[in-house]
């Protein structure tokens, strides 16, 4: 005799929206972050670093509150991806060094993470392209850093323009693991724009 087999739940799979950042995304943005502490320590291959110790809550609002601060005087550029109502991830470009008087306030630094359960979703690919689209006229070089273990971010970037630029040599310690840093940057003045 065989049991009915029950339907098996599958969360809804809606196209990530990209908006401007809230408020209100203050504490989903600190769960996320915290996420990541827990996928390091379950031995996850994250590629963001971290500090050796999850920091507290009031030093991850007031990490907040400055991103927030950032955006709004237009000083970052930062957008956040919506799926299924909550937010997924963001992506902020900031100046390498603040201030229109820097001979490097033409150059961006881009930083992104997707949330653990939105991942594999086009959360990154709608991050870059809507970021990337408001840095042009503000930026005219972008560039990041990224795990040289996590090839799926750096395909990404490639699709974007992004090309590799220098290595760092075990730049990250990760237990006792090392594992190299991979720079790349794009030259928004050559590059075209993303397709939408």
């Amino acid at each position: 005799m065989t049991r009915p087999v029950s339907p098996r739940f599958v969360p809804e799979r809606t196209p990530p929206t990209v908006r401007d950042l809230r408020w209100s995304d203050a504490d989903p943005f600190i769960d996320m972050y915290w996420g990541l502490y827990e996928e390091r320590r379950d031995g996850q291959p994250i590629g963001i670093t971290l500090f050796a110790e999850r920091p507290s809550r009031s030093d991850e609002v007031a990490w907040f509150a400055s991103l927030y601060r950032k955006a709004l005087d237009g000083e970052s550029i930062v957008v956040v991806a919506e799926c299924d109502g909550r937010p997924a991830g963001h992506c902020e470009i900031w100046p390498v060094r603040p201030g229109p008087t820097s001979e490097t306030s033409h150059v961006g630094e881009l930083g992104i993470v997707v949330d653990r359960p939105f991942r594999g979703r086009g959360c990154g690919t709608a991050l870059l392209r809507a970021a990337l689209a408001r840095a042009r006229g503000k930026f005219e070089v972008v560039r990041l850093s990224v795990f040289a273990t996590n090839a799926r971010a750096q395909r990404l970037y490639e699709r974007f323009g992004f090309a590799t630029v220098g290595r760092f040599p075990a730049a990250i310690r990760r237990g006792r693991e090392y594992i190299d840093e991979v720079l790349m940057s794009v030259d928004l003045r050559a590059a075209p724009a993303p397709s939408p």
